[in-house]
């Protein structure tokens, strides 16, 4: 099972996103049952050139959503546009979604 984790990063600092990366996946495995194997795709773009503007961004997340079987959306996500936009690909094209309001 291949786990896309959506989540606000706007003006968060790595640290931040990092910590609630690990807090998303904690209460994404919830989700499963034991044993069942969750693989989590890397969407934080760490090494993104210094110039990428959003919509860089929001392509290579899109690119690696359509890879997914599960999407996470984690707290705030209704608030950040990259991840509403994220979570209406979801949706559309039936990737299952795990939204979450409280774990952040």
């Amino acid at each position: 099972m291949r786990l896309f984790i959506s989540q606000p990063m706007k003006g968060k600092t790595d640290d931040e996103i990092l910590k609630t990366r690990e807090k998303a996946i904690a209460s994404a495995k919830k989700n499963f049952p034991d044993g069942e194997e969750l693989e989590v795709i890397d969407s934080f773009f760490q090494n993104a050139p210094a110039d990428a503007n959003p919509l860089w961004f929001l392509a290579k997340s899109l690119e690696l959503l359509s890879t997914a079987d599960v999407a996470y959306f984690a707290k705030g996500w209704q608030e950040a546009r990259g991840c509403r936009i994220e979570n209406t690909c979801a949706v559309e094209y039936g990737i299952s979604v795990i939204e979450d309001y409280t774990e952040g």
